[in-house]
């Protein structure tokens, strides 16, 4: 059984989060520890002669840098998820617990920001919740 307070009002759920978990972060984190330790930016220089691959070493500590900011320690209903969310702001003014209990949800475009991450998951989740499937 999922725990509702870690439903977001959109209808993600913040306990299968990588962001809520910090797993990712932490992987990314003791990565970067590790590749500094070895002065693997040196190692790439001389792979990158044989592998062209290793010439995006650079690139690729940039993001593993920006996966390590991927946490989300509080879920949007404890202050926590992007400051700018519509839905939470909408939600609130609606006075009600999440999209599901509104009647514009299917067409609604505040939830269109979530699509090129979750895809089509926010709506299967939203029309499980209102159907008791969650």
């Amino acid at each position: 059984k999922k725990d509702k307070n870690l439903t977001a009002y959109c209808g993600l759920y913040c306990g299968d989060c990588f962001n809520y978990k910090g797993e990712i972060a932490d992987l990314a984190r003791d990565l970067r520890k590790k590749l500094r330790g070895a002065k693997f930016d040196s190692v790439s220089k001389g792979l990158s002669k044989y592998f062209k691959q290793f010439e995006n070493y650079a690139q690729c500590y940039e993001v593993l840098g920006a996966m390590v900011r991927l946490r989300c320690p509080k879920t949007c209903r404890n202050g926590g998820g992007p400051p700018f969310c519509k839905i939470r702001k909408c939600c609130q003014d609606k006075e009600i617990r999440g999209c599901w209990e509104c009647t514009e949800f299917e067409t609604c475009k505040k939830l269109d920001f979530l699509k090129p991450i979750h895809n089509d998951a926010v709506m299967i989740n939203i029309r499980n919740i209102k159907n008791g499937k969650f």
